[in-house]
């Protein structure tokens, strides 16, 4: 087993972390784990990516240039990384701000409006994790269990009060992911 994953999108939309998450997961999990974060000095605003291998055999190369599933979080990184998913990969973006949606058909590809379900849950900050949960719910790769000891690994004491609310929000995302039919 391995999957290539890039996560992209402005800064400040939790990219970052969200690959951090996924990395932690797959330690415990005991997977081999490679996660390498890539961003524009602008930090915030700017824009951002990740990408996490997660294999059950050593990693030659983090370094990626196509990939098993795209999770995509703004329009300028959906026309970047929609021709780098692989031929039969996953792409998975949220479409708040999308103008042109993906349309590829030799692709599967998902839609969340995480944006939207972070806001009608008062909880903007948890957007990402909503994406996380669409992504669980289309590749369980990764136990649930695992994922919440790589997010209390990751977030710092200071936050673990919000874990709660976290797993509220990867939960929804499992519920409301949809995959969008083409029509060609």
């Amino acid at each position: 087993m391995k999957e290539e994953i890039i996560i992209a999108g402005f800064g400040g939309q939790g990219v970052l972390s969200m690959g951090k998450i996924l990395a932690y997961s797959g330690v415990i999990q005991d997977m081999e784990v490679s996660w390498m974060p890539s961003y524009g000095p602008e930090m915030r605003g700017g824009t951002a990516n990740v990408t996490v291998v997660l294999s059950d055999h050593r990693i030659s190369s983090p370094i990626l240039h196509s990939f098993d599933t795209a999770i995509i979080l703004n329009q300028q990184s959906l026309d970047k990384f929609e021709p780098k998913v692989k031929p039969g990969g996953v792409l998975l973006y949220d479409s708040n701000g999308i103008t042109r949606h993906p349309e590829r058909d030799d692709i599967n590809i998902y839609r969340i409006d995480a944006t939207e379900e972070a806001a009608r849950m008062k909880s903007t900050k948890t957007m990402n994790m909503i994406v996380l949960g669409a992504y669980l719910k289309i590749k369980p790769i990764i136990e649930m269990e695992n994922i919440l000891k790589g997010l209390r690994k990751s977030l710092p004491q200071r936050h673990h009060h919000l874990l709660p609310m976290n797993e509220k929000a990867i939960q929804r995302g499992k519920e409301i992911v949809s995959e969008v039919s083409l029509v060609i």
